[in-house]
């Protein structure tokens, strides 16, 4: 049951989060910044914030060193909308998911590229065979 209630905070704060970082974040950095995930303590005291930036490497490092420095402001705002006996303290973690799975899906098609070339020759062997 106490595994429920962590998942419903998680995702509540997620949600408000991403409202907080569409009006503070987003207009100042030029770039899409989601909320990808949330983890927090089961005591509710420390939470880890998963963010993927769209963008380079570089605007994902300035984007994290920005929630850094904003994090009292995010936290207080996080406060007022969120009723919790203690506002966590956030930690921001940069999600690289996005990037990795755009990463290994360009490798799969270039693996099935090379896959169809070689199936073609291996059929056109088994022909020659059953041909002799």
């Amino acid at each position: 049951m106490a595994g429920d209630r962590l998942k419903r905070v998680n995702e509540l704060l997620r949600r408000e989060l991403g409202q907080v970082f569409e009006v503070l974040v987003s207009p100042e950095t030029k770039v899409l910044v989601t909320v990808t995930d949330v983890r927090i303590a089961p005591d509710l005291r420390d939470a880890s914030v998963f963010v993927s930036v769209y963008g380079d490497e570089h605007a994902g490092k300035a984007v994290l060193a920005l929630l850094t420095k904003k994090r009292a402001h995010i936290q207080h705002d996080l406060s007022r909308k969120v009723i919790l006996k203690y506002t966590p303290r956030l930690h921001f973690r940069l999600d690289e998911t996005a990037a990795k799975a755009d990463r290994v899906m360009s490798i799969l098609e270039n693996l099935d590229i090379d896959e169809k070339s070689g199936a073609s020759t291996e059929s056109e062997a088994a022909v020659d065979d059953t041909d002799a």
